[in-house]
């Protein structure tokens, strides 16, 4: 782990950006244009499906995949990214486990507020086990806003009545929109990606008038964690939302759950999409491959994509390459760099 390291990426995302609110077509393009300059790495095929109706992104080894599956939900603060800009995390994991990944597209607000992702990313899990795919095989995992969905799809999976995942990884997770952490304010301006107006300004498009004060908005503060398969939370000292982070852990622990609060010393939010530039992004992933290989069941059949009635995938993506990987066409190598993004995941 290196200092100048951590140094040099504090100092990349603090680049200036254009001051006062920004509009949802600036927000989109921005964080889209700075995810496309992340790594993705090489020995993965991508190819658009559906799923639950909605959407879906499928990423698979080259070789084919061993049985399990990755439920994955991506970050944008509810109200952009898509399975594309999370696809450095998304292939990482794949890579490193031999696990397919699914990646629904869920509907984003302003234009569809909560509760509408929930109710798209329970869907996705829904057609999972509709289609036959073992629940003892299936883990899900997010980044921030995603990692948030992580958690609360699997609350209204259990509050449906559903069968629960093997295992819960959340990257920087979103967990409170009450914003009553305390880091909310001890880590303003430490925070190099984040700032307490962006969380709310986005934050409010997906409320839209909602009480944030019920478990599927705040589970760090509200939900009753019960009956939990085991969690995996990755979060930055250096991040306003370290105390989403500690306090859902807290509640885990609390209702018997087996959880892992594995925390990073200065760095910032979704670290873990720097791989290439931050140690740490490759040490983490590297945890979070051996929880999922180790708690997803093993020895099951791996069924082909033409059992499952899926499309064929794309070509294989190239090592190094950036996240255009899922279009299935040429790619260019990796931007050794990224800009601070627009607004806050």
């Amino acid at each position: 782990m290196s200092k100048e390291q951590r140094a040099r990426v504090d100092a990349m995302m603090r680049q200036p950006r254009p001051e006062g609110p920004r509009s949802v077509e600036d927000l989109r393009a921005g964080f889209t244009a700075l995810m496309a300059r992340m790594t993705v790495p090489g020995g993965i095929r991508t190819a658009r499906t559906t799923l639950g109706g909605r959407p879906a992104l499928r990423v698979e080894p080259d070789g084919g995949p061993r049985a399990g599956t990755i439920l994955y939900f991506h970050g944008g603060g509810w109200v952009y990214g898509s399975p594309e800009t999370a696809l450095p995390l998304t292939g990482h994991l794949v890579a490193g486990t031999g696990f397919r990944a699914l990646s629904p597209d869920y509907r984003l607000a302003p234009e569809h507020p909560f509760p509408a992702a929930i109710e798209d990313t329970l869907s996705a899990y829904r057609a999972l086990l509709d289609s036959g795919t073992d629940p003892s095989a299936v883990a899900f995992a997010g980044d921030s806003a995603g990692g948030g969905l992580a958690v609360t799809t699997c609350l209204a999976a259990r509050d449906a009545g559903l069968p629960l995942p093997a295992a819960i990884v959340a990257f920087s997770p979103g967990l409170d929109a009450t914003r009553s952490g305390e880091s909310m304010s001890t880590k303003d301006g430490v925070d190099p990606v984040l700032t307490r107006a962006g969380v709310e300004h986005t934050g409010a498009m997906y409320l839209a008038g909602a009480d944030p004060r019920q478990p599927l908005l705040s589970p760090a503060v509200l939900a009753d964690l019960t009956g939990f398969p085991p969690l995996l939370i990755q979060v930055g000292t250096n991040e306003i939302l370290l105390d989403d982070s500690t306090r859902l852990a807290a509640r885990a622990r609390a209702a018997g759950v087996d959880v892992i609060l594995d925390v990073t010393a200065d760095v910032p939010h979704v670290f873990q999409a720097f791989t290439g530039l931050l140690d740490e992004a490759e040490e983490a992933l590297d945890r979070a491959v051996l929880f999922l290989t180790q708690r997803l069941g093993a020895g099951r059949t791996t069924h082909t994509s033409a059992e499952r009635g899926l499309p064929p995938l794309a070509g294989p993506v190239r090592a190094g390459a950036t996240s255009r990987a899922a279009s299935g066409q040429p790619l260019e190598p990796a931007v050794r760099g990224a800009e601070r993004p627009d607004a806050p995941r």
